[in-house]
């Protein structure tokens, strides 16, 4: 019979090797953006390989597009200062500016038939089931993509599969048959689940008042600003055709077509006038913000009004240039609002101010609740832990989705790995959801089911652990220069 101590060392090593997979892909995330070009010189420079502007823009917008997906769409761009996402984008295209670095030191190159093979395979491209030349190209502008970065960003993608394809890590004989071992050891338990939502709470206000005292300045008032307001209507104007032609030329691409093609004058005709009086209306808008600025205005025409992030009747830029303004510098220039160009002049800052506690309670109660609910269910758990009697499982194994009792798919898997990592015969383990599962081990086997795919898996977990190591190796044979203030 395997011990229990040396079962879970064991699986410990296999534990952190996922979690080295985890450190080191969610550097290589990302790879192959395409760049907007050099808008504003380069944001780093690592080695000989700068980092466009460009390249940090996209990076950063794949990056969010990513959390908007797993929120749920409930990610903005306050979530993304918390969960620092330009400073991930950057370390995405370092990692990988490392990797460029190393394979020029080596020679290494893409060669225009590599691309090309690649290019036939993507299926973005294909035309009654094979590549098309037209196709690559309307999907290309449809995309606001010229051929030429694209080409060349794809390059530098498979430039970096390349090096690190000539780095791979064979795994050993007895490492497969290790992890074939640790993944076969199954447990029957007997368990029970202890959820929080079966917790009363009787609401006291001296106990709730007690837990806002600690946090009080976590539920504030929210800044606000006291401005006054210009606002310039759409001008609209008559164009000669020459005016129009010429405008047409110089902005072609301003004017597509659902196929992603260039209209031709005519069918662009209402959208050149249409983008002549935006410009328009932003030149009137500009000489009357400087009309405001040196105080030219009759105060009559002013408009006043207090904005803050939740009472906001124009829009979120509107209270970020406000935060950037002081009393010595309080104009913000003119800024589009559905259609019309509006100029601001901070009168008054309101700063944030810790809510009173009839001001904050109703907001504090949950998180009160929560928290006592957290409290009680630990303190059953830890009561009854080792008198508890419940359900008996069939065998688990650290692959086990099947769903336990009560505990939902995900709950259920959370457990399992937790499970397998414990030392302990009968305990208990919390879940994220809150809730908490009281668990006695009852028997243990080894399942007869041999898995042919283990060499791929440590193959890939050796790979994840040198990758790690390369990249901090790579990190200090190549100098990396940030130029970007807050990176």
């Amino acid at each position: 019979m395997i011990t229990w101590m040396q079962r879970h060392k064991k699986w410990l090593i296999i534990t952190i090797w996922v979690s080295t997979i985890a450190f080191v892909g969610a550097g290589f995330v990302g790879w192959g953006q395409y760049s907007y070009g050099d808008k504003a010189g380069a944001v780093a420079k690592v080695g000989e390989v700068e980092i466009s502007m460009g390249e940090l823009q996209k990076s950063y917008s794949n990056l969010y597009q990513q959390y908007a997906q797993m929120f749920q769409g409930n990610f903005d761009e306050e979530k993304a200062k918390q969960f620092g996402l330009q400073k991930q984008a950057l370390q995405q295209l370092t990692n990988q500016a490392l990797l460029i670095n190393l394979a020029k030191s080596y020679n290494l190159a893409i060669s225009d038939q590599e691309l090309y093979d690649q290019l036939k395979q993507d299926k973005n491209f294909f035309k009654n089931g094979v590549f098309d030349k037209e196709t690559y190209k309307q999907v290309l502008s449809q995309s606001r993509l010229s051929i030429t970065e694209y080409e060349k960003e794809l390059k530098k993608q498979l430039l970096i599969q390349k090096t690190l394809g000539l780095l791979k890590v064979e795994p050993s004989q007895n490492e497969s048959k290790i992890l074939d071992t640790l993944l076969s050891i199954a447990d029957k338990i007997e368990y029970k689940v202890l959820s929080s939502e079966d917790i009363t709470i009787d609401v006291k206000d001296e106990e709730l008042q007690a837990f806002w005292q600690t946090m009080q300045n976590n539920f504030m008032n929210e800044e606000s600003y006291v401005v006054n307001f210009i606002k310039q209507a759409p001008v609209t104007k008559e164009y000669k055709d020459a005016e129009i032609v010429e405008y047409y030329e110089q902005n072609k691409n301003h004017f597509k077509g659902q196929d992603g093609k260039i209209l031709e004058l005519d069918a662009a005709k209402d959208a050149i006038v249409a983008e002549l009086n935006d410009e328009a209306t932003h030149k009137e808008a500009l000489r009357s913000f400087i009309d405001l600025k040196n105080q030219k205005l009759d105060k009559s025409t002013l408009t006043p009004v207090t904005i803050s992030k939740r009472k906001n009747p124009f829009n979120a830029e509107v209270v970020q240039k406000l935060s950037e303004t002081t009393m010595v510098k309080p104009f913000v220039k003119p800024i589009k609002v559905k259609g019309d160009y509006y100029s601001f002049e901070l009168v008054q800052l309101n700063p944030a101010t810790p809510k009173t506690f009839t001001e904050a309670k109703s907001e504090v109660l949950p998180y009160f609740i929560d928290q006592k609910k957290k409290e009680k269910v630990l303190e059953l758990a830890n009561n009854s832990v080792t008198v508890f009697k419940g359900k008996t499982s069939d065998f688990l194994t650290i692959e086990s989705q099947t769903p336990i009792g009560s505990l939902t798919s995900g709950e259920s898997v959370e457990f399992v790995q937790q499970l397998f990592m414990s030392d302990k015969k009968r305990s208990f383990i919390t879940l994220q959801s809150g809730k908490i599962v009281l668990y006695n081990i009852l028997e243990q086997k080894l399942l007869e089911k041999p898995n042919n795919d283990q060499a791929n898996v440590v193959a890939r977990l050796k790979t994840g652990i040198f990758s790690e190591g390369l990249i901090k190796t790579l990190q200090n044979r190549y100098k990396t220069e940030i130029f970007m203030q807050g990176l």
